[in-house]
């Protein structure tokens, strides 16, 4: 017999948090326990086990709003790839998407490219991974104008959020925020919210982000502000366009790690306005 016919579709639930983690130590994935109670939460997940119970692939889609969802945590223990795990989830993933009427959105690996876009999904804009290990001094950074984040901050990131990203994602933010609140800012001018920045414990190292802003000064100053307030190791995904930021976190010692591309399957584009992003908030959240 097949091993695909010994492998047992079902939902993925807080049950099988563990072997979540596992899948995600396998990959060399930065997600922890908390990462994957936050989408188990608010999202719909898809998992196949072994027939001795071994939690073998996952696959999850992130509702945001009404037009679209994220699709993420497309994986597959290494000693069981190559076996269509991976497609077989995908594809009920995408199938109950297109019965929602929903768009499909996800932030690809080079490994998985190829993959994604046999099933559809077209490119759209790239952003890369840097890790930072130890900083070293770097370029000058002004940090003028930028604070940690307060209460009384939310009721403008959630508008300048969901003008960036494309949807309301205020229960996401408010939940980062919560894990790594020395990384949380914001930064103003003439009174008006130029930008923000949010971070997050990772199973490997912290990662800031989501990090959206109006003009290069802002994102720059709360990138600056966070570096001074959280210690190594850390990733940062800074989108293509911004080649000065990424020159910039270069000389503070960071390296390049690996490429992303964000997809899209069932839209014209992707949401938002990807102008005001300057570092996602990770391939898993979007």
């Amino acid at each position: 017999m097949a091993s695909t016919d010994r492998a047992r579709e079902h939902p993925l639930g807080l049950q099988h948090l563990s072997g979540c983690v596992a899948l995600s130590k396998a990959a060399h994935w930065n997600q922890n326990a908390a990462d994957w109670r936050l989408m188990l939460e608010i999202g719909r997940g898809y998992g196949l086990s072994l027939a001795d119970g071994t939690l073998a692939a996952t696959t999850l889609t992130l509702p945001y709003g009404t037009r679209f969802a994220w699709v993420s945590m497309v994986l597959v223990l290494p000693e069981h790839r190559r076996k269509g795990y991976a497609t077989r989830l995908l594809k009920r993933a995408l199938a109950e998407l297109d019965a929602d009427q929903r768009a499909a959105v996800l932030d690809a690996t080079p490994a998985g490219h190829e993959v994604y876009a046999e099933e559809g999904f077209r490119d759209t804009w790239a952003f890369t991974r840097f890790a930072l290990k130890a900083l070293r001094p770097g370029g000058a950074a002004d940090p003028a104008g930028v604070r940690s984040l307060e209460p009384r901050d939310w009721s403008r990131i959630g508008p300048l959020d969901a003008e960036a990203f494309g949807a309301d994602r205020i229960e996401v933010l408010r939940a980062l925020a919560q894990r790594l609140p020395q990384a949380a800012f914001v930064a103003e001018h003439d009174g008006e919210l130029a930008g923000f920045l949010l971070g997050r414990d990772g199973r490997e190292a912290s990662q800031l982000g989501p990090l959206v802003a109006r003009n290069a000064e802002s994102a720059r100053g709360l990138l600056a502000s966070a570096l001074a307030a959280v210690a190594p190791p850390i990733f940062v995904d800074v989108v293509d366009r911004e080649s000065a930021l990424a020159n910039w976190l270069e000389a503070c010692g960071f390296s390049f790690q690996r490429p992303f591309t964000r997809m899209v399957r069932g839209a014209v584009r992707a949401p938002g306005d990807a102008s005001l992003v300057c570092c996602p908030a990770g391939p898993e959240l979007g």
